[in-house]
């Protein structure tokens, strides 16, 4: 199992091949509930200083600017070039999306507790998009509102049957690079796909 943490095509496109598997050192840099909240910023908003992340998520300045420091040093986010003061740094995410997958050994307890908190985190932070939604959602313009769709579907299906509907979905989201670089069109807003496949851990699988 594996989370996948891609930035919006708005921001960078989907990552295809650059996406990275991250190491131990990195999970543990990102285990921080405050530097996920910045990376998830930084996707859906584009560049920002520590000041207006700051802002953003009620912290200090000096507090975001530790933690970009933090993140970049472990490959997540990047100085904008060409941008910026010395007193003043704009950030943004380093292109290309990663993946946060599950230990291989269950009796490696650090390395489960820390995968599952950063995705939990990832998690987390969708749900307030999908919360902010439902309860401002009749501010939108009518376009957009009719553009929205929340939707689950329940199937039972085989593990190859799964395997099948992942790459369907790869072979999808391979049409989203038409829509990259578009931070600066007319019209365009941040938007999000998501896109969850998963057993019920409480299910019970038919004999075959």
């Amino acid at each position: 199992m594996s989370t996948e943490d891609t930035p919006t095509p708005a921001a960078e496109g989907p990552a295809s091949s650059a996406e990275r598997v991250l190491g131990p050192e990195q999970l543990k840099a990102l285990a921080h509930p405050l530097r996920i909240q910045i990376l998830d910023l930084l996707s859906s908003h584009g560049a920002l200083t520590a000041s207006g992340i700051a802002d953003l998520v009620g912290e200090s300045s000096g507090s975001t600017s530790y933690h970009l420091r933090q993140l970049a040093r472990h490959g997540f986010v990047q100085e904008v070039p060409g941008r910026g003061t010395a007193r003043e740094r704009w950030w943004e995410r380093r292109p290309g999306g990663f993946t946060v997958e599950m230990p291989g050994d269950p009796g490696d307890v650090a390395a489960t507790t820390t995968t599952a908190m950063v995705n939990r985190e990832f998690e987390s932070a969708r749900a307030r998009k999908i919360q902010a939604l439902l309860e401002r959602g009749h501010e939108l313009d009518h376009r957009w509102r009719d553009a929205s769709r929340l939707q689950t579907v329940s199937l039972w299906l085989t593990a190859d049957q799964a395997s099948e509907v992942l790459a369907a979905w790869d072979r999808f989201s391979e049409i989203l690079d038409r829509y990259k670089d578009q931070d600066d069109a007319p019209g365009a807003r941040p938007v999000q796909l998501h896109f969850n496949l998963f057993p019920l851990v409480d299910g019970t699988e038919n004999p075959s």
